[in-house]
């Protein structure tokens, strides 16, 4: 019995450290603090790096979208 709390306990904080956000911005962005840089792991960007937010913001509107927050819709660009 002792045994099994045990196990489950450790399950569980397991768990939750693999789950952490990660400090995901609205972008589901990061900055890199130790290599510097910005990346990104989810949204439009997800898979790319830039030299900063500015720069990825950048590229979206390139694309001819206007940056909306991960998980919203991309809004296209004023014409």
């Amino acid at each position: 019995m002792r045994s099994g709390i045990v196990y489950l306990l450790g399950l569980l904080i397991s768990t939750l450290a693999f789950a952490h956000g990660g400090g995901l911005d609205g972008y589901g962005c990061h900055h890199n603090r130790k290599a510097g840089g910005y990346h990104c792991h989810r949204g439009v960007m997800a898979g790319q790096s830039f030299e900063s937010k500015e720069e990825m913001l950048k590229a979206i509107r390139k694309q001819g979208k206007e940056p909306a927050p991960y998980g919203r819709p991309e809004r296209p660009t004023p014409k």
